[in-house]
């Protein structure tokens, strides 16, 4: 198959097309480096550029005769969404919709989105499934759930099949040990703890330890990235065999809090952890946790890397290798 994956460069994007390249894909990536990197790319042709270039946007598909398209180059920080809402609409909603309009042009109707959890907003639930409302609290969220709207409609208008994959907390590193998580800056909770069991940071701040849950910190539910990778797959194989678009909730259906997070990347890095209480912060739900029955079931898919040790693990040789 010959695959276009957007945002390549990036942390999920480069673990996809590498395990694209694995299986035997014709992978081009996508990317205008504001947040991937180049070395991040391990096969495949690579094009710098963004989906905001219409000609070239158009040169590119018309070399590539593409089978599909699997779409990672959004922004993804919630606080700046709300600071920022016009950065999130014209990159996740404006530059989707001219890459789902060039996709047309030439012809190709098989798209994989990047989607989020935060689409549900507050839960009124836990484990959340696909029959929860859909009611994001933050741009970032809203720009997710209109691009879903958008690809219903463009299905229903033009036959644009696509699956939308909702994750909870990507997490881990490549186990291969070529990729890991780098953002900057670093928002995310595993690294961020990581860095501070390496030295690179002085402390992880813990925001509440009020929470109505065991230990009075947040739960969330930690997807390995190899895991995610291969539900991409299974979703655009999904869509080979002629089945129709869905969505899928993708999680481990066992939410992590976060003292266990710290305890557990103590245990596996054997560093101090230094913690700094910090007060809540607004908008953070108890808990998030997927159910993601529905991919297991539909998709078969079935994560490997479910073990918190393990995820930590993986990422600990990561940040072990880069400090």
């Amino acid at each position: 198959m010959k695959i276009l994956v957007v945002g390549g460069a990036g942390y999920i994007g480069s673990h996809m097309v590498k395990r694209l390249g694995q299986l035997a894909c014709h992978v081009t990536t996508l990317d205008n480096l504001s947040a991937g990197h180049r070395d991040a790319v391990l096969c495949g042709e690579f094009v710098q550029g963004d989906m905001a270039d219409l000609p070239l946007l158009n040169q590119v598909f018309a070399q590539g005769r593409f089978d599909a398209v699997m779409h990672f180059a959004s922004f993804i920080q919630v606080g700046e969404s709300v600071v920022e809402p016009a950065k999130y609409y014209r990159n996740n909603v404006v530059n989707s919709l001219q890459l789902l309009e060039v996709m047309r042009a030439h012809g190709v109707k098989r798209f994989i989105f990047s989607s989020t959890a935060a689409t549900f907003g507050e839960p009124q639930y836990v484990p959340i499934d696909e029959a929860h409302p859909q009611q994001p609290i933050n741009p970032y969220g809203r720009s997710k759930q209109m691009v879903e709207q958008v690809l219903a409609d463009y299905d229903k208008a033009y036959g644009l099949k696509s699956v939308c994959l909702r994750y909870f907390n990507a997490a881990g590193a490549d186990p291969e040990g070529q990729l890991g998580e780098r953002h900057d800056p670093e928002t995310h909770l595993v690294p961020l703890v990581l860095q501070t069991a390496s030295g690179r940071r002085s402390h992880i701040s813990v925001f509440g330890r009020d929470y109505d849950t065991p230990d009075g910190t947040c739960i969330r539910d930690y997807i390995h990235i190899a895991d995610l990778c291969e539900a991409h797959w299974l979703a655009l194989q999904h869509l080979s065999h002629g089945r129709g678009s869905d969505a899928f909730n993708l999680g481990n259906g066992s939410g992590f809090s976060v003292q266990q997070v710290i305890e557990t990347a103590r245990q596996v890095s054997g560093r101090t952890i230094m913690v700094q209480e910090a007060p809540r912060r607004a908008g953070d739900p108890a808990r998030l946790v997927a159910d993601a029955t529905r991919a297991r079931q539909v998709l078969g898919w079935q994560p490997q890397y479910a073990d918190l040790a393990v995820i930590i693990a993986h990422a600990w040789r990561w940040e072990c290798a880069r400090t």
